[in-house]
This record gives structure tokens, C-alpha cells and sequence, in this order.
């Protein structure tokens, strides 16, 4: 099942059936460690809605209220290796191939609510960086108890520049405003998403696909469940948590992003993220 948070309310998607929830307050909604449960309840209750031309579907938002935004690095092999090329002139490469092998995932805070963008909204490049990517990841949604209850997609973007001049530069090369996205929907499903679940990710630049790449779930290290132990091992989230988790897919080292570009990022079954650059 699919929960988009719209202009004009919540609307609950279960298999091409929309359905328009009475509760209007997302952070209430989602923060249930019986989700799904709770919205197949609600489709036995509710008249399903057919949107038309005269009964379009409302404006998407980004599917968030009011929690915050997490993201775990190193967690695929390709992520290590591009981490260390990017800070070895700054002598940080070995740090990112100890935090690969090491027991202690690498997180850090990304985003607050009110600065996550929403799907087709636009994301930016900093002015003061000269290499710079999107990163397409998984991202999960816990609620209050760190269950993992669902997941939407998550747009990284990350100063490969900035970052590579120091690691302990990491929050500026990450959070900065136009940063995130998060979108289009949260998918709630009965079952985890399986490891053969395909990330794909599309760039394209004056109408012509500049880069495109793929990588599936199981080539992470470190699994959700991992994850999330260690991020609610000393923080507690009063309406739950997004955290990102990590990429597998890097553009070459001579590709940056540029204004204008547009970013596609699909992991099925939840959908499509699309974002313009500015």
C-alpha cells in the first residue's frame, strides 16, 4: 500500500484503489507499529475514490510531517571505494575503509522536515562546490519504537568536493538547503522489500540521459534492521524517523551536476522520484 500526503489530505493507494483517509494529520498516521494493519482496516471502511478530469489527483507533497531526516554512509562496496578516491588528496581515505569493516555503521543527521523537497520539486547544487552528485538511496521510515513499518525514496545530494577536502566537512558537503528529497509516496507493505530489489538511477541533461545506473538491496552490507538498532540506540524520535541508506551507485569522478539537469530515481515497488536541479 502506498500513503501520499497531498495538498488536499491523505490519500491511501492499495493496488490502483485510492481511498482519501479521515485522519489529516500525517505524523498521527504513520508513527503506528501496526501500519499496515491499520490501513487495510481502513479500505474495509472507506469509499474508494476515482480521480478524473473533473476529480484530479491533488498536489503531492513530500511525505513527511514533522520527523527528521537520518542517512548511514559506507554501506555499499562502490560507496567505499568512491568515498576514499574523493579524500585521499586530504589523507582521509582509509577512514572510510575502516568504517566499511568496522561493527559501528557511519550516520549522520540530514535533514530537517521542513526542508525535505518533495517529488518533481526542486533540489540544488552549492554555489561554493565544484563537484557535485545525487545519491540515490532507500530510504526507511521507523516509528517511535524503531520498528520499520515503511520506506520511500531518498535523493542524497552531496558535495563530492567538499567532502573530499576534509571528512570532517561531511555536514556541509551533506546538509545544506535544497539538499533532500523524499518521495513520491511511503510504501507500506506486509512484507520487507526483498533483496533483489532494483535502485535505479537516470540523469538527464537537455533532453539526453547523461548517466544511468543500477544496484539491487543485496549488494548493501548492512541491512535496515542493523541500521536502525544503531540509530535508536541513543536517540529517541517523538513521530518516528526517515533514514537513508547509503548508495551503491557513484557517477564517474569527471561527471558533476549542473544546473537545470533532471533526476530520476526509481525503485519499484514504490515508484519514481523525479527532481529538477537549481
Amino acid at each position: 500500500m502506498k500513503l501520499f500526503r497531498t495538498a488536499q489530505g491523505i490519500i491511501l493507494d492499495k493496488e490502483d484503489v485510492f481511498y482519501r483517509l479521515h485522519e489529516t494529520d500525517w505524523d498521527e498516521v504513520v508513527n503506528r507499529d501496526d501500519l499496515y494493519a491499520w490501513l487495510e482496516l481502513q479500505t474495509e471502511n472507506l469509499i474508494p475514490i476515482t480521480f478524473t478530469e473533473d476529480l484530479a489527483f491533488p498536489q503531492i507533497l513530500a511525505p513527511i510531517g514533522s520527523q527528521e531526516v537520518w542517512a548511514a554512509g559506507v554501506t555499499y562496496f562502490r560507496s567505499r571505494t568512491a568515498r576514499m578516491e574523493e579524500s585521499e588528496k586530504a589523507g582521509g581515505g582509509s577512514f572510510y575503509d575502516r568504517v566499511y569493516d568496522a561493527e559501528r555503521p557511519e550516520l549522520f543527521f540530514k535533514s530537517t522536515a521542513w526542508r525535505v523537497i518533495g517529488n518533481h520539486g526542486t533540489v540544488r547544487i552549492r554555489r561554493d562546490s565544484a563537484w557535485d552528485v545525487p545519491e540515490p538511496e532507500l530510504t526507511l521510515f521507523a516509528t517511535t519504537s524503531g520498528t520499520l513499518v515503511g520506506y520511500t525514496i531518498g535523493n542524497d545530494m552531496s558535495s563530492r568536493s567538499i567532502e573530499g577536502e576534509n571528512p570532517l566537512y561531511l555536514p556541509q558537503a551533506k546538509s545544506y538547503t535544497g539538499s533532500t528529497a523524499l518521495g513520491p509516496c511511503l510504501y507500506v507493505p506486509a512484507e520487507p522489500l526483498p533483496a533483489d530489489t532494483i535502485i535505479d538511477l537516470s540523469i538527464v541533461r537537455g533532453g539526453e540521459e547523461v548517466f544511468n545506473g543500477e544496484i539491487t538491496l543485496s549488494q548493501m552490507k548492512r541491512n535496515p534492521t542493523e541500521l536502525l538498532s544503531y540509530l535508536f540506540r541513543e536517540l529517541s524520535f517523538p513521530q518516528g524517523c526517515y533514514l537513508m541508506t547509503g548508495t551503491g551507485i557513484i557517477p564517474p569522478s569527471d561527471f558533476t551536476l549542473q544546473k537545470d539537469d533532471i533526476v530520476h530515481i526509481t525503485i519499484e515497488p514504490i515508484g519514481t522520484l523525479t527532481n529538477v536541479v537549481g
